[in-house]
């Protein structure tokens, strides 16, 4: 392991002087280039010794022409694996193959970009040797000959080239990466990306996203909910950022036309965090978003998600139940699968067994199965579910019910002794009774099985550092109050308002973190009916419900309200349609 730093290495072995070392440096951050060829070109030191150094210095086998060891082993059909193309601008070149370890040389082998790229695109381990540029070149334009090229055509049109033949072959690079991706440029992305996300976790964002307009590349956070500009990065290191994330989460850097998805885990500032890839390509280039699950910034504690006193006794009290269906509805990114890990946390015990079937899995929880869809192999929501029914499982989570295949099988778990979570994606908790009844559910076997139904949106928490009271618009208390039905119980002259004003704690925002509001439905045996009866009829099953005591959105949202906790526009604006 490397106890200095190369250009401190030269200087203890003798090959440059301190002050060669420091010019050397400031030539190299003035030209753009790495401090070896910087040192080369003030003519510090020959190139060979300086490949020899760094050989010493990282422990690579140095290749030369005269040691013999820059040349490639014949009949492995490398330049199949490499490209010319690639190894040109990339500056390296495929020696041998043995087992799943590719040896390969190399001007520079701490750019860990290339050997990514490499280890990539050959499906192989690769160990690298040191050379020297000169040499390395040499050695390229003597293996990637037309010899070689007639081999490559011969095997890709499964015909025989003849030996004699004039006619020009064409190079057929199936990997075909862009120049922005030199060295300098994919050290650069690494710290890039590296900055991006420090900055996004140190701001509490849940997703960026990184994208190209023409010349110009916007990079924006999601905080709580709302999208932030950020100082967009140089646009001509955006498709090194591109190449660079694809390689953390372990996706196809040459793959440009097609969406792809992948994730991987980091840690920053001592804290672990999960990160969700999703590319999709775009007009100007590709688009990324990443989703960032700080595992530690979750508290799973069902007392502290924004559920009021009966609407937390309600979720308990289905969760405690032998069997049955409950379902969280609400849109993307409004908080469902928190809900429902903090449901499953409260009431795990070794005395039940507990499954959950998810895509993807965003936290894992102790002493709870989790498995992981995985479509490709036929690995579904609705097969994962008919195995578990041999599982023996008390208690199933089901990420998402997504096709009638999902919906029946969900409900036969139910029907047969099993007590089954899961999600839809309606935008009030009602609706998602006539959803399963379109998803082929009949409205009776539904009535018998549903034991609780709740919808979940977010609304932004007021800073308590700047929050200042304030008296709103008389109509939007009006509003406020007529929708929550509490005009009769509270005197409005003495309510304390609260507004977002913004200070250094929360970034200027005037709003710092988000909870949850909800609308519980307990099904009782007057819903029951109705849905046995009219189960398309919405307004006489929110008449039923709220009959029976149980709050809307609008009606928990208002509550955070009179509470302090979010402002009265914030409120109304995120129950609209309530």
């Amino acid at each position: 392991m490397k106890s200095s730093s190369f250009p401190d290495a030269l200087v203890s072995q003798g090959v440059l002087t301190e002050p060669q070392r420091l010019q050397a440096k400031a030539a190299a951050e003035q030209g753009r280039c790495s401090f070896g060829e910087a040192a080369v070109r003030l003519g510090f030191v020959p190139e060979a010794v300086l490949a020899a150094a760094l050989s010493k210095h990282l422990g690579h086998p140095f290749a030369s022409l005269e040691n013999g060891l820059l040349s490639v082993e014949p009949d492995q059909m490398l330049a199949l694996r490499v490209p010319e193309e690639f190894a040109r601008t990339h500056e390296v070149l495929p020696l041998s193959l043995e087992g799943k370890t590719l040896a390969v040389a190399m001007v520079d082998p701490e750019d860990m970009m290339t050997v990514e790229n490499l280890r990539l695109m050959t499906k192989c381990d690769i160990q690298p040797f040191v050379a020297t540029k000169a040499q390395l070149f040499k050695a390229i334009d003597a293996f990637y000959q037309r010899g070689v090229d007639l081999i490559t055509k011969t095997i890709a049109t499964g015909g025989a080239a003849p030996e004699d033949s004039d006619e020009p072959v064409r190079r057929d690079v199936r990997v075909n990466l862009d120049s922005a991706m030199v060295a300098e440029q994919g050290i650069e992305a690494v710290n890039l990306v590296n900055a991006i996300l420090k900055q996004a976790v140190g701001e509490r964002a849940s997703d960026v996203h990184l994208e190209v307009f023409d010349d110009e590349v916007m990079l924006r956070f999601r905080i709580d909910g709302v999208l932030h500009v950020r100082t967009s990065p140089p646009a001509h290191l955006f498709l090194a950022l591109i190449s660079r994330i694809k390689i953390l989460s372990r996706l196809d850097i040459a793959e440009r036309r097609l969406p792809q998805d992948g994730m991987f885990s980091l840690n920053i500032h001592n804290r672990s965090v999960d990160v969700r890839v999703s590319v999709c390509p775009a007009d100007y280039g590709e688009k990324v978003v990443l989703r960032l699950l700080d595992k530690e910034a979750v508290d799973l504690d069902v007392s502290k998600i924004g559920l009021e006193p009966r609407q937390r006794e309600d979720f308990l009290t289905a969760a405690h139940e032998p069997h049955g269906l409950v379902f969280l509805t609400g849109p993307t990114g409004s908080g469902k699968t928190t809900t429902l890990y903090s449901l499953l946390n409260t009431i795990k015990t070794p005395a039940l067994n507990f499954m959950t079937i998810e895509d993807p899995i965003e936290i894992k929880l102790r002493g709870i199965t989790q498995i992981q869809v995985k479509a490709g192999i036929g690995l579904t929501f609705a097969s994962a579910l008919r195995s578990f029914l041999r599982q023996d499982p008390d208690v199933i989570l089901v990420g998402e019910v997504r096709d009638a295949e999902t919906a029946q099988t969900c409900l036969r778990a139910a029907l047969t002794g099993h007590l089954v979570l899961s999600t839809l994606h309606t935008n009030d908790a009602m609706t998602a009774v006539a959803r399963l009844v379109d998803l082929g559910i009949e409205p009776y076997m539904l009535a018998s099985s549903l034991t609780l139904v709740a919808a979940q949106r977010l609304v932004r928490v007021l800073c308590p550092r700047c929050r200042q009271p304030y008296r709103p618009e008389p109509v939007l208390v009006a509003q406020g109050f007529a929708e929550a039905e509490l005009t009769a119980q509270v005197d409005q002259s003495k309510l304390a308002f609260f507004k977002a004003v913004g200070c250094e704690h929360c970034a200027r925002t005037g709003y710092k973190g988000r909870v949850g509001i909800y609308e519980v439905y307990r099904v009782n045996q007057e819903i029951r009916d109705i849905i046995y009866k009219d189960s398309k009829n919405l307004a006489s099953l929110r008449s039923a419900a709220l009959k029976a005591g149980m709050w809307n959105l609008r009606a928990s949202a208002w509550r955070k309200v009179l509470m302090g906790v979010t402002s009265a526009e914030e409120a109304l604006s995120m129950t609209a349609t309530d």
